[in-house]
């Protein structure tokens, strides 16, 4: 006896004819449809919302975030990586960024405090083909309206891995970002991304 054929003999058993059974099976795909349609309209909403939070209290609006103090060697560091930290925050659209640290409702103070470059996988010559760059920070978000901490991470470390360039094989950081200018643009970009989603998002 075929699939149909039984499905047909238990619902007459049932006392259910075969127009029933049949619009009884067209009322559940349509809710079947409806479930997953409404499934994937929360998670098209979820994927919309991510990283747009914000925890901030609601009477911040203006955010000052002055130059960020440089405690390496290094030239520079604290003029492009501020750059990058503002302009992530002017493109979350929520609130407007200043560079003074008066005048606003809240500051965002930062400091670099290191910068290393180190190897992590070499070539069969024994040279160096990926490096790896970490920087380390303190970053602090204060509400100047009561001056408390918003934010903090005192240890802040990112790593950022690249190929080597040409001819490189020095770590020191003013050599190897000094022969790839888009290594430095990268890894102050991506901070700043980091930076900006601890703080607004609270990971």
């Amino acid at each position: 006896m075929s699939v149909r054929r039984r499905e047909t003999s238990v619902f007459r058993r049932m006392g259910v004819g075969p127009h029933a059974h049949e619009e009884m099976q067209t009322k559940t795909s349509e809710l079947l449809t409806i479930v997953l349609a409404c499934s994937i309209a929360t998670m098209g909403c979820g994927y919309a919302l991510t990283g747009r939070g914000s925890f901030l209290p609601e009477h911040i609006r203006v955010i000052g975030v002055p130059t960020f103090t440089n405690l390496t060697p290094y030239f520079e560091l604290d003029q492009l990586f501020t750059e990058k930290v503002r302009a992530e925050l002017i493109g979350r659209g929520q609130y407007k960024i200043v560079p003074e640290s008066t005048g606003v409702d809240a500051v965002l103070i930062g400091r670099i405090t290191g910068l290393n470059i180190a190897p992590v996988s070499f070539t069969q010559d024994q040279q160096a083909s990926r490096y790896v760059a970490t920087i380390t920070a303190s970053i602090e978000l204060r509400d100047t309206l009561d001056d408390r901490v918003l934010w903090q991470n005192p240890s802040l470390a990112f790593r950022e891995e690249f190929e080597a360039a040409s001819g490189t094989d020095a770590l020191d950081a003013n050599a190897f970002f000094g022969q790839s200018e888009n290594a430095m643009q990268r890894l102050s970009t991506e901070f700043a991304r980091a930076v900006v989603s601890a703080i607004l998002e609270a990971f």
